[in-house]
């Protein structure tokens, strides 16, 4: 064993050998580039001590420089990457959420590569505000008399709650206290706010009346919340919007509406059921709602605020508002993405999430078995065997969006001949980049709602490169 550890190269050896082959690796800095390597014999040591490696030679610079080459670059990568969505759930919460429109994303590039007007006015030369840039958008598009976006949905509600509703209460729905992933809960959000939560009603029924016994002195608003991530089927009743709003004007209470996902169009053309859009809501007698950017819009991550301008005033002066703002990147394609709201169509056809959202299924049809002959044929000449099929199965648009809601789709599902379907899933999540997909009917499987046809090509690619290290 001491033999094998002593045939192990210097690290002169090594940074040498990296600099012969490969330039770029070795202007890394190069404490760097020694604990990579350091970390790389490591390893090796451990294989030695299993008795995995019993060769001499076998440990050699020319014979390990590729294995090192590898695990230097491997170590290397970003730990934000693309990733290959395969999976068919649009808004795909660990996936980044929705997919920027091509229009968004070049303004986010043209707000990180150089200056911009974030907070002056062109038109005086003197300073401006961050708002003035999508607050016009937004009340074009929900008919909103005023808007302001911070930087998610849950800071949207802390602040309303915090300047509308601290040291006071908020009547909500026992139906509506939902919690969203990553454990956010309505009734902590409005604890943090310093707003007392004034439970009515049932889980399952709510009646005019449990709001109207709740109000009293300490009372500050009538808080709905949009039960966008979950159903309550069967003997279910809840009070609408219109009834509230005349509750809250006998009162003079404000109506606050949390949306969350907050629709623009309305998807019921494409099987989805109705959902009230931010406009509705606006309409129908919200004094203020909020709702996500990165969900159904299809934006960058934000809360957007809109609704009576006198309770927007008070949002912009509440010092909260400063700590939760967005940055330019952030509203550069905020800006970019409300812009194509203008045309429905536009946007229907333009960004991402809509646009799945709306794909046929004879369409996805057709891209499945497209998808499938390009991997088999690229499998086959590779001399890798699997079995490629077709299924009809369903996507889901994800995000709290939705829920339980089906969109047909047909799945491209692969069953390597050599190895277990969730062996290639593992193998496809280390390729670069990442494909990740579905485990279903013991096969992998490949949903084509959310791959653009460009994606194709590196979708053969790491698939014929994973199944070649298995086999």
């Amino acid at each position: 064993m001491q033999e094998l550890f002593r045939a192990i190269p210097s690290m002169d050896i090594c940074l040498k050998a990296i600099k012969d082959e490969n330039a770029d690796l070795a202007r890394l800095p190069q404490n760097l580039l020694k604990d990579l390597v350091t970390d790389f014999w490591n390893m090796i040591r451990v294989l030695i001590r299993e008795k995995k490696i019993t060769d001499a030679s076998s440990l050699a610079i020319e014979n390990q420089l590729g294995p090192l080459l590898a695990h230097v670059r491997k170590k290397l990568r970003p730990v934000l990457r693309r990733v290959l969505n395969a999976t068919g759930v649009i808004i795909h919460t660990n996936l980044g959420r929705s997919i920027l429109a091509r229009e968004a994303s070049e303004a986010a590039m043209m707000a990180a590569s150089g200056y911009c007007n974030l907070e002056m006015n062109l038109a005086t030369g003197e300073r401006g505000s961050r708002h003035d840039i999508t607050e016009e958008l937004v009340r074009r598009i929900t008919g909103a008399e005023a808007a302001l976006v911070v930087n998610n949905n849950a800071a949207a509600v802390l602040l309303i709650l915090d300047t509308l509703c601290s040291n006071g209460e908020a009547i909500v729905s026992r139906g509506e206290l939902v919690e969203i992933g990553g454990s956010f809960r309505i009734p902590d959000i409005m604890a943090k706010s310093g707003t007392f939560l004034r439970e009515v009603g049932t889980t399952n029924r709510t009646h005019l009346k449990d709001y109207r016994n709740a109000i009293n002195e300490n009372t500050k608003a009538i808080l709905a919340v949009h039960t966008s991530n979950f159903r309550i089927i069967g003997f279910h009743k809840a009070v609408e919007l219109p009834e509230l709003k005349t509750l809250a004007e006998e009162h003079d209470l404000p109506l606050i509406y949390d949306l969350g996902s907050g629709n623009i169009l309305d998807f019921s053309q494409e099987g989805l059921p109705p959902e009230p859009t931010v406009g509705e809501v606006i309409a129908g007698g919200a004094d203020v709602v909020c709702f996500s950017g990165d969900k159904a819009l299809g934006g960058p991550q934000a809360g957007i605020i809109a609704g009576k301008k006198d309770l927007i005033d008070k949002f912009n002066k509440n010092p909260l508002a400063r700590a939760l703002r967005c940055d330019k990147l952030c509203l550069a394609a905020l800006e970019a993405t409300l812009r194509l709201y203008l045309d429905p169509e536009k946007a229907r056809e333009h960004i991402p999430t809509p646009h799945m959202i709306s794909r046929e299924p004879a369409e996805l049809a057709r891209a499945a078995h497209s998808l499938g002959a390009r991997i088999k044929n690229a499998l086959t000449s590779a001399g890798l065997a699997c079995e490629i099929k077709y299924c009809k199965d369903i996507s889901r648009v994800g995000g709290g969006t939705f829920p339980e809601c089906n969109l047909p789709t047909t799945l491209v599902c692969l069953r390597p001949k050599n190895c277990a379907p969730q062996k290639l899933r593992d193998q496809l999540l280390d390729c670069e980049p990442p494909l990740v997909g579905r485990l279903e009917n013991d096969a992998f499987c490949l949903d084509p709602r959310t791959l653009h046809k460009d994606d194709y090509r590196e979708v053969t690619r790491v698939m014929t490169e994973a199944m070649a290290k298995i086999n």
